[in-house]
Parts: structure tokens; sequence; C-alpha cells
């Protein structure tokens, strides 16, 4: 199974779960594929930001990607998040992933990057340096300073290796517009656009062109069900019940505890552990969680723990 332009629907960020001792939890691992794919995931990604990839070294980054592959068992594409500050680690990942079973990889830019050409050069490096592997672009300047325009995307997307956008630039609807214009007008070849933030715009994105979205908000069924369905007014109904939830799920800093703490609470992983350096919820936080999973619960029937 390979990744292309075509990928569409809910592709799921995996957190990688820990043990209360920090080592990997494979049973967790394979227990939450088993249930996102039970949910109607079409695709997932592992080891994004959310993944804590950095805190693995190169054993554990294998062994997670393996124990998803094989609980995946080829039913959905698998996107592997390779960025790393250099080139040799990239291509070791990259390579290492795409041989286990991986559909394809995922690329940030590297913090610093300035001006257009240094941006683009910077893909053109990186997208041989995992090559002949199919990517996705991961457009996030607010976690790494680098600002991408839609006339530097279709620069990038030049390159046939190129298939996917996950965009998640803020404020970023204009900017998937201004990308659609671009394919429509001959200018660059169609990607398949994802959106993020937890789910946070996904009416929006859907109506503005989007193919689906990639994230990793604890209830991905509300995700499945908007993709399928688009952004009718039933759905939108459903969408403002979990608001409140998104919203604390997209914190900056605290979204990854919220995260593991309600996929435990929902019996997917068996820990909410996180490596340090990783936030934690104080014991009001973990009330107001609590109070927002109650609350959800007596609109959303999939939300009833």
């Amino acid at each position: 199974m390979t990744l292309d332009s075509t990928a569409s629907g809910t592709f799921v960020i995996a957190p990688t779960p820990f043990l209360p001792d920090g080592g990997l939890d494979l049973a967790s691992a394979a227990r939450m594929t088993e249930a996102y794919l039970k949910m109607g995931a079409t695709g997932l990604t592992i080891l994004g930001i959310m993944g804590e990839a950095p805190k693995l070294d190169a054993a554990e980054s294998t062994a997670f990607v393996k124990g998803v592959l094989s609980a995946n068992a080829g039913q959905v594409p698998v996107v592997v998040g390779v960025s790393s500050p250099g080139f040799a680690a990239m291509r070791a990942l990259s390579h290492e992933v795409m041989a286990a079973g991986a559909a394809g990889v995922m690329i940030a830019p590297t913090p610093g990057l300035k001006g257009d050409d240094a941006v683009i050069a910077y893909f053109q490096q990186a997208s041989e340096t995992v090559g002949p592997a199919p990517w996705c672009l991961q457009d996030f300047p607010q976690a790494n300073g680098v600002a991408i325009t839609p006339k530097m995307v279709a620069r990038i997307a030049a390159d046939p290796r190129l298939v996917m956008l996950k965009a998640e630039d803020w404020p970023g609807l204009d900017k998937i517009s201004a990308i659609r214009a671009l394919e429509a007008a001959g200018e660059m070849k169609r990607l398949s656009i994802l959106g993020g933030f937890s789910g946070l715009f996904l009416p929006e994105e859907l109506s503005r062109g989007t193919d689906g979205v990639m994230t990793g908000y604890a209830f991905p069924e509300l995700l499945v069900a908007l993709c399928k369905n688009g952004p009718t007014e039933e759905m939108w109904d459903r969408f403002e019940a979990h608001l409140p939830l998104i919203r604390t799920d997209n914190q900056p800093g605290l979204g990854l505890a919220v995260r593991k703490y309600v996929l435990m609470r929902r019996g997917i992983i068996a820990h909410e552990t996180a490596r340090a350096p990783a936030p934690r919820l104080s014991p009001p936080a973990r009330a107001e969680v609590d109070h927002l999973l109650a609350r959800l619960g007596r609109r959303d029937p999939v939300a009833v723990l």
C-alpha cells in the first residue's frame, strides 16, 4: 500500500503509549491501532509531533512502527513522521519504515529556514533523502517558524514524490483555497490536503476543499463522520458538542496530556504516561476534562464512558 494524492478521510495521529517506567507499551500500541481501525480511520500517522518522536531512540522508533504495522496488517496506509535535524537520521528511519511496510513518510521543515529558496531547497534535499518514498509536507509554521506560501507549495509540488499536504497554518482557510485555485488553474498538480489542529476547523476546511483530516483528537468517530457526511447542519450540531473538548485537546503544551488521559479513560491505552519533558494534568485540569467528558457523553452516544 502506497500513499498517493487520492488519500482522503481521517488519518488518525497516534500517540506513543508508554509504561509507567517509561518503556514502550507495545500491547497498548496494538490495541490502539485496532481501535482506530474499528472507528473507521482511513489512515494512521505515527511518530508525529504529538507522538513524542524526538524522545525515542532509533531502536524504539523501529519497534513502535513495526508494532503498529503488524496490528494494522495492511488495512489502511500508515504514514511515519521522519523529520529530523539531520538528513542521516531521516534517511535511516525512512528507509527502514518503508521496508517494513509504511505507505509513506511525513516531513516538516527544520526550524530556522529563511527565504523561499532556502525552504524549497530543503524539501528538495529531504525528498532525495527519503526517496523513493512518497511523502507528506507538514505545514505547521506555528511549531517551527517556517512560513510556506501557496506558491511555494506549488514549487515544491513539482517533485512527483510529494503527494500530500498537512495544512496546519493558522489562519489557514484562505491558504487552502489559494492552493486549490492554483491546482484548478493548472499551475500545480493536485495534492491530497488534510487539516489538523485536533479537527478544530474541520467543517470549514472540508468546505474549502480539503480531503479530510490528520489529527489525534481522542474521539476519531466524530472526525470520521464529518469527513464521510460533510459539514451538514446535523454534523455541525454534533461537532459543536465536541468543541469544548477539542479546544482543550488543542492547547499548546498541554494537549498531549489531555489526549492521553482521554484515551486511557476510553480503555484504548493502558496508561497516560508521557516521557519527560512532558506536561501533566494537575488535579484541577483533570477535573475539568472529566467535566467536559461527562457533558459530551450526554450529547453524543459515542462519548459515553
